[in-house]
């Protein structure tokens, strides 16, 4: 079996499609058919090429679910993607944040990186676990493989937010008592 078989099977195992990724290189392109001759009751494949691919679009359809249409990018050894990885949060039963009443605001879903097709990371795991109340996450404050390359220049982004939850009763807002009131007349 080719090895972008191998890459058709895991896309098709998925849960739910990922997210979309690019490539940066110039060797971008993708697969849309593969040439059959059939004749009869036989059927041949002929094989044009051979290579990991991985998925970057899954068409499904809407009422069954089925993948209709799948599109790859190849993705040899050396290759460098652009890929958006999911941002999964650890450690929220410890959180001092969340354990006086607050809650978790997400700022950032995924985060966008080039690295190899070979060190491309299932998810980034942001510990909260030391948050409190109004603290943030920050892109700086994640371990990554040295291989990946933040596309964002800016690497004081916030990612998530310990927020307080909001009271159904706002607090009344201050009067200024030095302000003197306009006479009646």
């Amino acid at each position: 079996m080719a090895k972008w078989w191998r890459g058709l099977r895991t896309a098709i195992q998925y849960p739910q499609p990922p997210q979309p990724f690019h490539s940066q290189s110039s060797r971008y392109h993708t697969i849309q058919a593969i040439p059959r001759e059939v004749a009869g009751r036989r059927v041949s494949s002929v094989l044009l090429e051979s290579g990991t691919v991985l998925p970057i679009k899954i068409h499904r359809s809407e009422k069954t679910g089925k993948i209709l249409n799948l599109v790859f990018v190849w993705a040899d050894k050396g290759t460098e993607l652009k890929v958006d990885v999911p941002v999964v949060f650890k450690g929220e039963e410890n959180c001092p944040g969340l354990k006086k009443g607050g809650h978790l605001k997400m700022i950032r879903s995924t985060l966008k990186y080039i690295c190899p097709a070979e060190q491309i990371p299932q998810k980034i795991e942001v510990d909260v676990s030391n948050l409190d109340i109004e603290d943030r996450a920050y892109v700086r404050d994640i371990e990554v493989h040295p291989s990946l390359k933040l596309l964002s220049k800016n690497e004081n982004l916030p990612i998530c937010k310990c927020v307080a939850r909001n009271l159904d009763s706002p607090e009344p807002l201050a009067t200024n008592l030095e302000r003197p009131e306009p006479a009646e007349v």
